[in-house]
C-alpha cells in the first residue's frame, strides 16, 4: 500500500515521504496513530496545502524533546525494590516503573520511551539505560536499584 507519512517514522521515513509498506502495518498501525495517510490525489494535495503547518508541529516537537533531553541526561533514578540476601529482586524493575519514577521527578515520560533491551532489572545494582523522548533526541539515565529488607 502507498502511503505519504505525516511524521518521522523510524527505518521507513520522514515527513512527507510517500513510501510502500504492508498493508497490515499501513491500516493497523500508522494510519490509526495518524502517522500516515493513504496516497492518493485528495490527500496528497491535502498534505501539500497543509505541509509548512506540519513541518512547524514537527519541529516543535524536536525542539520540546531536545530541550527535555538535556534536562533528563545523565539523571539517577533510584527505586528501593524487596532483595533477598544475595541481591535479587523478589520481583523486578520495569520500564513503567523507571517511568513512574521519573514522573516523580518532573518528567513526563512514557514508559515506551524507556529502552531496556536486556529486559527488566531483577538485581540489586545501578544500570545505565536511554530514554528515547523522540525518533532524533534520546537522553541516557542510570537507574539505582536499592534492595530493602
Amino acid at each position: 500500500m502507498q502511503i505519504i507519512l505525516l511524521d518521522k517514522v523510524v527505518n521507513l521515513g520522514g515527513l512527507g515521504d510517500v513510501v510502500k509498506v504492508k498493508d497490515g502495518y499501513a491500516r493497523n498501525f500508522l494510519i490509526p496513530q495518524g502517522k500516515a495517510k493513504r496516497a492518493n490525489a485528495a490527500n496528497l494535495a491535502e498534505f501539500e496545502a497543509r505541509r509548512a503547518e506540519l513541518e512547524r508541529i514537527a519541529a516543535e516537537q524536536l525542539a520540546a524533546a531536545q530541550a527535555q533531553g538535556e534536562k533528563l541526561e545523565g539523571s539517577v533514578v533510584t527505586i528501593s525494590r524487596k532483595a533477598g540476601v544475595d541481591g535479587r529482586l523478589f520481583g523486578s524493575v520495569t520500564n513503567a516503573d523507571i517511568a513512574e519514577a521519573l514522573k516523580a521527578l518532573g518528567f513526563g515520560v512514557e514508559k515506551a520511551a524507556v529502552r531496556m533491551p536486556e529486559g527488566p532489572l531483577k538485581v540489586v545494582g545501578e544500570f545505565p539505560l536511554v530514554v528515547s523522548l523522540h525518533t532524533d533526541v534520546t537522553a541516557n539515565i542510570a537507574v539505582t536499584v536499592v534492595g530493602e529488607n
